[in-house]
């Protein structure tokens, strides 16, 4: 089939023939794909099968290199509708068509119900609704920050629309004025309850031209009147296509019928719905195949997870600075924009810049400081989608925004492998009398819930520097949490920076600060220098602590834990909900483990008040007095 790249302003006759025969035969391999499985999403896939052919056929997309740099991008967020997509991508041979047909939706196959970004051709892993326009509209801006001059189609549902998330979405794009972006809603009035109208009403066109964008209504079934309506051609803002489609296109009795929404067809309904399109009923050799369980691997091109030639000069804060960790961090960022100025981070903000230290960066890179507002949400799945291309994203928030409120949208960043850094400022009681509504004390139980997030909590101004740098410079997703007041400078016994000129942070490493030999005190973050308070209290009661800052709390894996047995007694010191954080995750090792000393966990158990951190601190029995003591009886 010829790729016009939305080039000739009509669609050409002999290639609209061609795609109206792929038309066809993708409906009867989403008929055979979903009865075969005995589950999936046949209507809605069959209402979207004209959008998702002529996209995946006529864009700058190559089936040869489907990574290739510069390309367009293709996101599909009702990835329910993965029976068409796959399909079309079998027959443009992005994918072997058998391996899709035979595998959809079993264990072992790489074709699962809703569609994955290991698959050639796909951009997003989605389904989890309502997330799949603000990561096409980040994939969107960072790509045109680098001068591409691509374009990227969002093809949602039109149920999706009720989804608050979207509507932030449509005021960022507006905003930041993103005409290489395109959204196509799939409008075919069902989704699994009935009518949408009655469901929950939303008027497409209002809402997007209210937000400043284009707006197109056409037939989504009419190739010719489609393929004007998704070409980029003289597209001055972002744009929405309202594809009017009918559910179950082209077999009569699934037509406007909400069941065939979620419901595959049995095998008497197959039969009746080949026939009405005119083609064979191969289902049997499919299931023959099926039954083998052979499937061959899919193997992905190899996703570009952009870092930071350069991770500039370290600062060393001295042992008298009085500072706090959100300033360092600020300053490490503005250091490795300047240090790499043909590359600069691509920052994100919630409405926060000065609070979380981005201001200078902002001021100084205006065009790489992204103001989105209040809308957490939107900022979360941009910034990841942002991260898929050439660029490294930072995403500054306080921490009850940056965690609590977004972890369905970090889920999908994690299904994603996407490369967001995220740095979360105010966690803790430490945030103080902002008071229980923003003291952020669950991030790292969120955030071990995850597969691929790196938490790191760093003890100083010096070592938060290094890991802002250590980020920048290495893929994947980053959670660094800090609190809100100064830090003092940890140091080494003769008075010098612990995290020195000479330090050099490694992701995973607990550092010792102090040795001993009776009780392992780790901290984390905001207690590492009252740690040292602690072991100083216990030092004159006759008791030898060894003092551990632990950056990484969701990496205490067992090598290092074994280290730990010979001593009487093991202590977590965190600010941090105690049964969620660094002491949960160090018990859950433990109890896989014979011989294991016992475990004190000192964190809050309960939510804080508003007053000044160490009054907080008190209340839970956090201070270093109060812990020294609770660690002095337990030890007998």
């Amino acid at each position: 089939m010829t790729r016009t790249h939305f080039k000739p302003p009509e669609l050409p006759p002999e290639t609209e023939a061609d795609l109206k025969r792929l038309c066809l035969e993708v409906r009867g391999d989403i008929l055979h794909m979903t009865a075969l499985a005995g589950s999936g999403h046949p209507g809605g896939s069959m209402s979207s099968v004209e959008i998702l052919a002529l996209l995946w056929s006529q864009a700058s997309v190559d089936p040869g290199n489907p990574c290739a740099r510069r390309r367009d991008r293709i996101v599909v967020s009702h990835g329910h509708v993965s029976p068409g997509v796959y399909s079309v991508l079998g027959r443009l041979g992005f994918i072997h068509l058998e391996d899709a047909l035979a595998g959809f939706r079993q264990a072992g196959s790489s074709f699962e119900g809703h569609v994955e970004r290991h698959i050639p051709g796909i951009e997003l892993s989605s389904g989890n609704l309502g997330q799949g326009l603000s990561a096409g509209a980040g994939m969107a801006l960072a790509d045109r920050s680098l001068g591409y001059r691509n374009h990227v189609w969002v093809v949602t549902g039109d149920g999706e629309q009720q989804k608050g998330q979207i509507g932030e979405a449509r005021r960022f794009a507006a905003k930041f004025r993103l005409s290489n972006l395109t959204c196509v809603i799939d409008r075919n009035r069902l989704q699994i309850s009935g009518n949408t109208e009655d469901i929950m009403p939303v008027n497409h066109r209002a809402e997007f031209l209210a937000c400043g964008w284009e707006v197109v209504s056409v037939d989504g079934h009419d190739l010719g009147a489609l393929y004007r309506a998704l070409a980029p051609a003289g597209q001055k803002a972002p744009r929405l296509v309202i594809a009017e489609t009918v559910m179950g296109k082209g077999v009569s009795f699934m037509e406007n019928d909400p069941e065939y929404h979620g419901r595959a067809p049995r095998p008497d309904e197959l039969e009746r719905a080949l026939a009405e399109l005119g083609l064979e009923n191969e289902i049997e050799r499919l299931r023959s195949r099926r039954e083998s369980g052979a499937h061959r691997p899919i193997f992905p091109c190899e996703p570009s997870y952009h870092v930071l030639a350069h991770r500039g000069r370290p600062t060393v804060y001295p042992a008298d600075h009085k500072g706090d960790n959100r300033s360092a961090w600020g300053a490490a960022l503005l250091d490795l924009a300047r240090t790499n100025p043909d590359d600069p981070p691509l920052v994100f903000d919630c409405d926060l810049a000065g609070s979380v230290k981005t201001s200078p960066f902002a001021r100084e890179f205006p065009d790489y400081h992204f103001q989105c507002g209040i809308t957490e949400h939107n900022t979360a799945s941009a910034a990841g989608g942002a991260s898929l291309s050439d660029r490294v994203v930072f995403w500054a928030d306080f921490g009850v925004f940056a965690a609590d409120e977004v972890f369905n949208q970090h889920r999908l960043n994690d299904i994603n492998h996407t490369n967001l850094k995220v740095v979360a400022t105010h966690c803790g009681l430490d945030v103080g009398p902002d008071g229980k509504t923003h003291h952020c004390m669950k991030y790292v139980g969120l955030m071990r819930a995850l597969y691929n997030y790196l938490t790191v909590v760093p003890a100083d101004p010096n070592q938060t520097d290094r890991v802002v740098r250590f980020a920048a410079t290495h893929p994947g997703n980053f959670f660094i949490a800090m609190g809100r007041s100064a830090q003092p400078v940890i140091t080494r016994e003769d008075g010098a920076p612990f995290f020195g000129a000479d330090y050099e942070f490694v992701f995973g490493r607990p550092d010792i600060l102090r040795d001993g030999g009776d009780i392992a005190l780790l901290a984390m973050g905001a207690m590492c220098h009252r740690a040292l308070k602690v072991r100083d209290i216990l030092a004159d009661r006759g008791i030898s602590v060894r003092v551990y800052a632990v950056s990484a709390p969701n990496a205490l894996a067992e090598p290092f834990v074994k280290t730990l047995m010979p001593f009487r007694l093991l202590a977590t010191y965190e600010d941090h909900d105690a049964d969620t954080g660094m002491g949960a995750g160090l018990a859950l090792t433990l109890a896989d483990m014979d011989g294991a000393p016992r475990l004190a966990r000192f964190g809050a158990r309960t939510y804080g008040m508003s007053g000044e951190p160490d009054d907080l601190y008190r209340a839970q029995g956090l201070l270093p007095d109060q812990v020294a003591e609770v660690l002095a009886a337990r030890l007998g």
